[in-house]
């Protein structure tokens, strides 16, 4: 059996035809500056080898339905298993997923409930009974008494099929009609049903009037429908005007309320599940939540049609114009209304369904909601804020299933209360937990699979998390960790995992945990391979691969290779100077005094689970807030102070964390969240267009004797306009190919060779450059290149002085990482002229960064500071952290045990504090 992986001749991106050899089933770390490749090797070369080699060996039927991966530019590789990547890019848009749903938890839950879950009525509590023969007709007589009633013996609930079968079978006893979907169809006809729908098929028994006279046939007709249908019966009650659905009574031979009536079918995994329609509540369908639009916002001017300025124009800003217009159009149709009616005077429903939608026709709340939930741009989830409320859903009152289902317990539990456990809360209710009988036979497969997932959960520092927590809410770091335990969970050998920066997120108290995790996984006879710069990761790593020496065409060598003291000990290696001490990011030499500071006041905090503390946040300061996972920290700085500043200032309606009030907000007149969100949604979008680099270029070469020649204007050179673009791919660059049953495939564009501009306009050159050659440029290059032009150079050396110099100018928003994107947003801002009087507020900063890009980071940081601005940075990276004015300190532990200010004060203060985690561990580091 081999015991390395072997590669040769890597040179994906900036690779400079690597030769490596890496030992297998070992914990190894990939290290370096940003742009220094780590990326292009592990993800790039080694996970996509590995996992393309994996997808040829299946067949081209089950290759369509995944990624198609290209091969990567390298030589040779020996040694590859099948690959997975556990990264942080990966994050659901669906407020549906929970922590349980992601890691299998819930559907542990649900078979548990289904099983063994004891039923108690949701009207009265009182605990459900099997009823016998006799009651069942009582209950019958007693509930719909001289009604007109249909006898059915339900057959199938929820399930796909085409069931010619069945149909076949029924027929044969002598029934002579099915109710399919509530439809009824008579057995002597051909019935064809979408075998891909799920179906509710009921046999129709008997229909007949519930009279003392009738009552023999009415006893045979219910007996005959509980031996059919397995101790069930529905009874359909029909109106005076003989349309069936007045009432639907549902018995059952097993489980009914002995007070109500109310009778239980058999409880399957799917009736707990608020993804089915079987379970979900059907008021909210599911989302715990109600969107209410406000119409007096949609609505600006009553007093007009919808076509002309009725609807407020910044619906059409969110949307494109032709949706709104499509809808009001088929509205029209719809209910034959004149477009030109004001809007007051439309009928009733033309109103509602503008909102609700009708039929095929989707409403505007839909709509927004589909835009909120799929666009990456904070712009439009701005703008979409404005218009839609969401309230609690008064029917579940937000637990997102029906009445019925949370009626079901265990150890005096809903699937509701278990969900909204934290991890170590529910880690130790199911440690508890057992049944005698067959139910510990029936349970002790189901519970070894819900403890151990809790158990992993709780090992890679996720414990303060609640169940039920909504993975849009979750960190990247969270949501990689939550995938690293389920990659655990599952008890994968032989596999080569690559995880992108685990540590981020954690505090070093969380760390040794997740350490432990990872020498689990590679325990199991894995590779772990990690891209990382944590110190104490690369301490117990088997193997380190230092990439270098500088960034993108600088870098994509191998400089330093081994454990941990080698690299120490490695005079090319940049991280192994940092590592002996050789180098070190210094200790400022004067922080700015705190205490002569005017500050922000919050009182009264206690949203989720700060314990209504009060936080002072000096101005003109470098802020931090530390803690373990989980103990306040975005809760108080996202949910609380940016939300209230926002509304503020920006007069929004964000909705805000409980709090009591804040001081001294009016010193403020600026509010900025730095955040690693992408640039862009499209490959369109790049760092010279976001940083307005390319409204300077795009003026440069319309200035160009060429272009005047040509009479070509700055539009000419956008790729996005018509004119200066290449029309056969639309300035993409490549072109999409159908491939049948196989994925879509992107070529090259034949006409440009994708560089996205038509010959006239690439025919255009500054410096023997044309536009598209300058696209290709690195800042760096390209601060060479534009030495001359101050509107660009200024720009350009922003982006160098942060450890920007290695991305390209036209590189893809696409293909940038939070931390670059993060970055080219605070180029952004600091090349804005200020007030002095901006909060400035960063999480994790220090994401996907080395040493030394950190101390760039804080030459930034430092520079909006001194301009008089205050930065608030949330942060466990200590390297950063000793270099703050001011911390806050929130803890002492995460979830429950968190949300109190352990500490408050200069780093020298923070250490002397004995109930911090944080000063224990920074005390190293001052």
């Amino acid at each position: 059996m081999e015991t390395k992986i072997v590669i040769r001749g890597a040179r994906e991106h900036n690779l400079k035809n690597i030769n490596l050899e890496i030992p297998r089933n070992q914990l190894v770390v990939i290290t370096g500056l940003s742009g220094s490749g780590k990326s292009s090797l592990a993800f790039d070369t080694l996970y996509a080898e590995g996992q393309r080699r994996y997808l040829e060996s299946l067949s081209s039927y089950a290759r369509q339905f995944l990624e198609r991966l290209k091969k990567p530019d390298v030589d040779y590789i020996s040694g590859l298993s099948p690959s997975i990547a556990i990264d942080q890019k990966t994050v659901p848009h669906n407020p549906r997923s929970t922590v349980a749903t992601v890691t299998e938890i819930y559907d542990y839950l649900r078979l548990l409930y289904a099983k063994l879950g004891e039923v108690f009525c949701a009207d009265c509590g009182r605990k459900a009974q099997k009823q016998s023969f006799a009651e069942i007709i009582s209950q019958i007589q007693e509930r719909a008494s001289g009604s007109q009633v249909g006898i059915f013996a339900p057959l199938i609930r929820g399930r796909k099929g085409e069931y010619k079968k069945l149909f076949q079978d029924i027929a044969k006893k002598g029934f002579l009609y099915v109710r399919i979907d509530r439809k009824l169809h008579a057995l002597n006809k051909p019935i064809k049903i979408l075998k891909t729908k799920r179906h509710d098929i009921e046999a129709l028994i008997d229909t007949v009037e519930l009279t003392p006279r009738n009552s023999e046939r009415i006893r045979r007709s219910v007996q005959t429908a509980l031996d059919l249908s397995e101790e069930t019966c529905l009874i359909d009650v029909v109106d005076q005007d003989g349309k069936s659905g007045k009432q639907e009574l549902f018995f059952s031979k097993k489980t009914t309320c002995p007070k109500c009536g109310t009778g239980f079918k058999d409880f399957t995994p799917n009736m707990f599940s608020f993804n089915s329609p079987y379970g979900a509540c059907s008021r909210c369908r599911g989302i715990g939540k109600l969107s209410q639009v406000m119409a007096h916002r949609v609505i600006q001017h009553p007093e007009k049609p919808l076509l002309k300025g009725a609807i407020n124009g910044e619906i059409y800003f969110s949307f494109n114009q032709y949706v709104i217009e499509d809808l009001i159009h088929k509205l029209k149709e719809h209910f034959n209304f004149d477009l030109s009616t004001p809007y007051a005077e439309l009928p009733p429903e033309v109103k509602e369904a503008l909102f609700w939608g009708s039929g095929e026709i989707t409403g505007l709340i839909e709509e927004l909601e589909n835009l909120f939930y799929s666009t990456s741009s904070e712009e439009i989830k701005r703008k979409v804020r404005k218009f839609i409320r969401e309230d609690i859903c008064p029917e579940c009152r937000g637990n997102r299933l029906k009445k019925e289902s949370m009626g079901v317990k265990i150890g005096a539990k809903s699937i509701v209360a278990i969900s909204s456990l934290s991890v170590d809360q529910a880690g130790l209710f199911f440690e508890k937990l057992g049944f005698e009988g067959n139910g510990k036979i029936i349970s002790e497969p189901i519970l070894k699979e819900i403890r151990q997932r809790l158990f992993f959960l709780k090992n890679v520092g996720l414990g303060y998390l609640t169940l039920d927590r909504s993975v849009t809410t979750l960190a990247g770091g969270e949501l990689q960790r939550i995938r690293l335990a389920a990659q655990i969970g599952v008890g994968l050998t032989g596999v080569l995992y690559v995880l992108d920066e685990p540590s981020i997120g954690l505090h070093p108290k969380d760390n040794e945990k997740l350490l432990h995790t990872l020498m689990e996984l590679r325990n199991l006879k894995n590779t772990v391979l990690v891209v990382e710069h944590d110190e104490e990761t690369m301490r117990h790593a088997d193997y380190i691969v230092d990439l270098g020496p500088g960034a993108g065409r600088d870098g994509g060598e191998a400089v330093g290779v081994g454990n941990f003291t080698a690299l120490k000990n490695c005079s090319r290696s940049l991280t192994g100077k940092y590592l002996s001490g050789a180098l070190s990011i210094s200790l400022p030499h004067k922080r700015n005094d705190y205490r002569k500071a005017k500050a922000l006041i919050l009182k009264g905090c206690q949203e989720h689970n700060l314990k209504n503390i009060d936080v002072k946040i000096p101005l003109g300061c470098f802020v931090c807030v530390t803690g373990v996972s989980g103990s306040g920290k975005s809760t108080l700085i996202h949910d609380i102070l940016f939300r209230a500043l926002h509304n503020h200032i920006w007069k929004t309606d964000y909705s805000v964390g409980k709090f009591r009030s804040i001081s001294n907000r009016d010193a403020i007149d600026k509010i900025i969240e730095i955040d690693q969100a992408p640039i862009g949604r499209t490959p369109r979008s790049n760092p010279a267009t976001y940083t307005d680099l390319f409204i300077w270029i795009r003026k440069l070469y319309a200035q160009t004797h060429d272009a005047k020649l040509r009479n070509f204007g700055p539009s000419r050179f956008s790729f996005n306009l018509k004119g200066g673009r290449c029309e056969t791919c639309r300035g993409e660059g490549y072109q999409r190919l159908e491939m049948s049953f196989l994925p879509d495939v992107y070529v090259l564009c034949e006409m440009c060779r994708g560089v996205r501009y038509n010959e006239y306009t690439l025919a255009v050159k500054y410096r023997d450059k044309n536009i598209a050659d300058v696209l290709e440029l690195s800042v760096k290059d390209a601060l060479t290149f534009f030495a001359a032009i101050p509107q660009i150079r200024e720009r350009l050396e922003l982006l160098d002085e942060i450890g920007l110099g290695y991305v390209k100018l036209g590189q893809p928003s696409t293909t940038l990482s939070g931390g670059e994107a993060q970055r080219i947003k605070l180029a952004s801002e600091l090349n804005k002229k200020g007030t002095g009087r901006t909060l400035y507020i960063l999480d994790e900063p220090t994401t996907g960064l080395h040493f030394a890009d950190i101390a760039n980071l804080l030459k930034a940081l430092f520079r909006l500071r001194d301009a008089g601005n205050t930065v608030l940075v949330v942060e466990h990276n200590l390297e950063l952290v000793k270099m703050a004015d001011y911390i806050i300190d929130l803890g002492p532990d995460g979830g429950e045990l968190g949300g109190t200010v352990v500490a408050a004060g200069s780093p020298e203060e923070i250490v002397r504090e004995s109930k911090s985690f944080t000063g224990s561990y920074l005390l190293k580091y001052l």
